[in-house]
This record gives structure tokens, sequence and C-alpha cells, in this order.
């Protein structure tokens, strides 16, 4: 890896924010970012080698720092959103149901022994991409707070079955190592507890804001990277490391000074460049050589709209259902572990990726659907609701 390389990543990561300007799109900054790296990677330009190591233990600490931040982001301490959780677990478990039947359908139709894969893409949701755009669009009512719900607690369980269901042969190795890092993740939220009730965290805070030490950055990032070593030592992916330590953060409190550095690392740098590097990792040729991949990204995407447009029928609007099943943390890491563990077949990992597209396009356009005109009415400064950072 060079700087030459560092500069190319850094300014075509620039796509991201260029094409989520405009509001009307509501499209996602990860998305430009994400299509920039297919410009400059193996299906482009080839000005970025997405297989050297340097840049691939970057991606990897982008990785499981966003995964962090998607689980800070989880409203775990929100009263109103406990109250909605029984509706919105409902809500998850018949989609799940039904993901079952279309991810099994999916893999004999198209004879890939990935049925459990498939199913785990399909119930997911993404919280990282729904709950910012709800807070775009100043989304209020019950409904919405059973969708953040349904969306947190499938989030939560796509994201510990996904070692699970990717790796079949080795579930068994994958789930003791997720329940060391599900332990890691509890005993890490009962120590920030005890800090948080005694007083040392604020303490900690004052005197790092005083001299400006950022000590409860390097910390958090000590801690993140030694969840990322414990999954990695136990055979799982450092996306449930970094996404348990996030939960384990907003359960206690995240503080705002941390959550603003965190804001400028991830979504500054790391971030950008994961995503780059996923894109450029991404070999689209293999979809003009193998039709039946796109045919199956098109069928996942439906499928996944499909799964979540039945919460309809349990008395959840349609365009927040179809907004639900937005897809992003979780068909990412699918590549990524799929990728390097070299699991899945030639042209798999594009057509994942065409079907989280799909379901990012659908759920913008939905997004805009489940505005009211009230919504729509502009807001006075003063009141200008703060948007959380994806």
């Amino acid at each position: 890896m060079t700087f030459q390389t560092l500069a190319i990543i850094s300014v075509v990561a620039l796509l991201g924010p260029l094409l989520a300007i405009p509001r009307r799109w509501r499209l996602p900054v990860m998305l430009g970012q994400l299509l920039a790296g297919i410009v400059v990677g193996q299906s482009g330009l080839r000005l970025v080698d997405s297989t050297d190591p340097s840049i691939t233990l970057l991606a990897d600490v982008g990785f499981a720092l966003m995964m962090f931040v998607a689980g800070t982001h989880v409203p775990v301490r929100d009263g109103q959103i406990r109250s909605a959780l029984g509706r919105g677990a409902a809500r998850a478990t018949v989609t799940a149901l039904l993901a079952a039947g279309l991810g099994t359908g999916i893999a004999m139709l198209f004879g890939i022994n990935h049925a459990p894969l498939y199913i785990v893409l399909l119930a997911s949701s993404s919280a990282a991409l729904v709950l910012p755009i709800i807070d775009s669009l100043r989304l209020k009512g019950s409904p919405v707070l059973e969708v953040i719900a349904q969306v947190a607690l499938a989030d939560i369980a796509a994201i510990v079955a996904l070692p699970l269901a990717i790796d079949p042969p080795n579930a068994g190795r994958a789930a003791v190592g997720a329940a060391a890092v599900a332990a890691a993740s509890v005993l890490l939220y009962l120590v920030l507890s005890r800090l948080e009730s005694t007083g040392a965290r604020l303490r900690l805070h004052r005197l790092s804001e005083s001299r400006k030490f950022a000590l409860e950055l390097r910390i958090q990032l000590g801690i993140l990277f030694a969840m990322a070593a414990l999954a990695v030592y136990s055979h799982v992916s450092i996306m449930l490391a970094g996404f348990s330590f996030g939960l384990a953060v907003a359960a206690v409190g995240e503080p705002r000074r941390l959550a603003r550095q965190l804001f400028a690392i991830a979504d500054g740098f790391l971030g950008p460049l994961f995503f780059v590097w996923l894109g450029a990792s991404l070999n689209l040729l293999d979809l003009l050589t193998r039709p039946q991949m796109i045919l199956l990204g098109l069928a996942l995407g439906v499928a996944a709209m499909l799964a979540h447009a039945v919460t309809r029928l349990l008395g959840l609007p349609l365009p927040l259902g179809l907004m639900s099943a937005a897809q992003l943390g979780v068909p990412v890491a699918a590549v990524t572990i799929g990728t390097q563990s070299k699991l899945l077949l030639p042209g798999e990992a594009a057509a994942l990726i065409l079907g989280a597209l799909v379901t990012i396009g659908v759920s913008a356009i939905a997004g805009g659907r489940s505005v009211t005109p009230a919504e729509t009415e502009p807001v006075s400064p003063s009141r200008t609701p703060e948007v959380t950072a994806p």
C-alpha cells in the first residue's frame, strides 16, 4: 500500500457524499463509496488492489468500527422503544418465518447450497440505514417506534446468526466463539455500568476534555481491537465483536464527545476506506459471464421486500414494512466473510450486494411514501432535529 493508493481511495470516496447531497434521492453515503470502489477496483480501472494485506487490515479495522458505531445507534435505552418490543418482535418473527421459505426456495431454484445464508439475509434489517432515514424524514408515531424495535431485533439476530449460517460445517465452532464474544460484551457492560454509577467515567471525561487527551477514544479503540482479536481467535467475524461492543456502550450511554470523535474516524476515513475496498474486491465481470447471478441478486432483493411486506397483515403500513427491509451491514458482512474465507461461488458476492442495493432503493422510496403532509412542512431552525449519522 502506498500514499498514492490512499489518495485515490480518499478522493473517489467523495462520490458517497456527492450522491447523498440531493435529499430527495435519500441515498446512503455508503452507496456512492461502494460504487467508487467498483470503478477503481478489479471490475474497473484496477487502481486499487483489494488483496493488498495492508489495505485489507485497514478495511477490517473500518469494518469493526462501522459495526461498533451501528451498535451504538440501536436505541436500547429508549423507554418508548422498549414498550414497542412486543409488536416489533412478533413482526420480526413472522418475517423470519417467511424468509425461511423464500430463502430455501431460492437456494433450490438456483442449485446453490447456501439456504441458511439466504434466510438470514432475507430476514435481516439494517438499523444503521433505517434509523437515519427515520431521523431525516422526522417520522413519528407508534408504528414508527414498532418498526425501530423490529429493525433493531432483526439486525441483532441476523448479526449473531450470520457466522453460523455462512459456514454450517463449522457452526459449532462459530457458536462457541460467538458465545465467548457475547460473554465479553456482557462483562464490558457490567464494568462500564460500574464506572458510570461511581462517577469514574465522568471524572475521566472531564480530565480528557480539559487536557485534550482523548482518553475515552483511546480506551474505546483499545477495547474494540481487543474484542476483534478475540473474535479472530474464536473464529467468528469481527462484525459480531464490533456490534456487540457497540450495544454494550449504547446500553450504558455513549458520551456525545466520544460519538463525535468516532464519527470523525469512522465516517471520515476508515468507513469510506472499507466500502471502497469492498467495492474494489467485487468482480462484477463475473455477473456478465454468469447471468444467473444477476437473477440471484434480483431474486434476493425482491424476496427480502416480500418477506417484510407481510407485516402489512399485522397492521404495519406497507411503506414502513418495505422500509424495514433495507439491508446494509449483514450482506456486506456476508460478502466480507465469504470472500476472505472463499465460501462464496464466483459472482455470488456481487449478487448479494445487488440484492442489498435493491432493498436500499425500495427503502428510500418507501421512506418518502411514509411522510405525511404535516411532516414535510419546514421546521424552524430552533426546532430542527439532530440527525444521527449512519
